[in-house]
């Protein structure tokens, strides 16, 4: 195995590894209610909390990883997130305990994506580095199938904390292929000109409404259907449609962007607005309408994690990690913010006016993205005079 595979392998590994424990609850929330009882209410509240925490740790993450390299915080990372689901299949005998640990290990989730990051940018060839980032982006729809699968085939057999020390088996198994620092790492870290972090601040922000805005997809979007007449199985097949569309084009945006010299960030604002327009359809009723709606909001309104995460590093190559960092907090942020919004509006005003909203969030999520690539263009022209003074 090459260095370049190994480390691709390594860094999709990692990441579903770390987002596993989260993911299993949501799947096996009917399951775990019946015996800790709680309704969708506490699962809602429970994954917000877990991605606002996961928000404040990104900085702090993103730190650690710049400063003991990839190797180690991704180990730390598999551990942790094992250590957390066996955990829960020993310990949570109530509801409070089961946030608990999961919120505990929030920032399992976040030192696994950014060591990744930077494992992708320090092993992978620049020719290739764009689609290792859409595979990496892509381990998040592999945890929910993984996920999904432990449903049948074993919370419905010999029980839910079954699935959770199958995982925690899985997360142990993913050490033998996690990313490994070579022995010459040479740390080289940015200065604070360096990250233009005001730009990437905006951007970050950009991220954070956009990924508030997309986060409802997953959630709502069979809630939504199913409220507007339309089939329980018709609208489960769609959300599988959109989640198949939305790894496929995950996976596309980073094979495109190998081929491009630059402009990922511009393609992000473009496919966010193209985005905003399936979420508005969603608004409309009628079968055609979810399904394009449906198609446009997975497919471009959130299928750019990883296309936008490849940009920031390739325009912060001393520091990838700690740059992430600072739009991985933007998205956590929308992570937290975007459902319980969603689900307010929703409730109150109806989904039709939650779509919409979502949609005008989307649309200035764009406009954002714009204003902080010419920020970065800006950042970039003015270092190039100083260096050439």
């Amino acid at each position: 195995m090459t260095e370049a595979t190994r480390a691709a392998v390594g860094a999709v590994t990692t990441t579903t590894a770390a987002v596993l424990p989260v993911f299993l609850t949501g799947a096996l929330a009917v399951q775990i209610s019946a015996e800790l009882g709680f309704d969708p209410a506490g699962l809602g509240l429970v994954v917000a909390l877990y991605f606002g925490i996961s928000a404040l740790a990104s900085l702090p993450c993103g730190w650690l990883v710049e400063r003991f390299g990839s190797g180690p915080t991704s180990r730390a990372a598999v551990t942790g997130a094992a250590t957390a689901m066996a955990a829960v299949a020993t310990f949570a005998g109530s509801y409070v305990g089961l946030v608990t640990i999961l919120l505990l290990s929030a920032w399992c989730n976040v030192l696994g994506q950014l060591s990744s990051n930077l494992t992708l940018a320090r092993y992978v060839p620049a020719a290739r580095l764009g689609l290792s980032f859409g595979m990496k982006q892509s381990a998040i729809p592999l945890a929910t199938l993984l996920s999904g699968v432990a449903v049948p085939a074993v919370a419905l057999t010999v029980g839910w904390r079954w699935a959770y020390v199958m995982g925690a088996g899985l997360a142990l198994a993913a050490l033998l292929v996690a990313p490994r620092d070579a022995e010459d790492r040479v740390r080289t870290p940015a200065t604070h000109g360096e990250r233009a972090t005001a730009a990437l601040s905006v951007i970050g922000i950009a991220a954070g409404l956009a990924a508030a805005a997309a986060n409802a997809l997953g959630i709502f979007l069979v809630a939504s259907a199913v409220d507007r007449g339309i089939s329980p199985g018709l609208a489960g097949l769609t959300l599988t449609l959109g989640s198949v569309v939305g790894l496929v084009l995950r996976l596309a945006n980073g094979w495109f962007a190998d081929r491009r010299s630059g402009g990922h960030i511009a393609v992000v604002a473009g496919s966010l607005l193209l985005g905003a327009g399936g979420l508005a359809l969603l608004a409309v009723p009628g079968v055609p309408a979810l399904v394009a709606g449906t198609v446009l909001g997975f497919g471009l309104g959130w299928a750019w994690p990883g296309l936008l995460q490849f940009a920031v590093v390739r325009l912060n190559p001393s520091a990838p990690a700690a740059a992430t960092s600072i739009i991985q907090a933007g998205v956590y942020a929308g992570g937290f913010i975007g459902p319980l919004g969603f689900g307010a509006i929703a409730t109150h005003a109806g989904f039709p006016a939650a779509w919409l909203t979502g949609a005008v969030t989307m649309v200035v999520a764009a406009a954002l993205m714009a204003v902080g690539r010419r920020m970065l263009v800006a950042h970039r022209a003015a270092r190039e005079v100083s260096a050439a003074a």
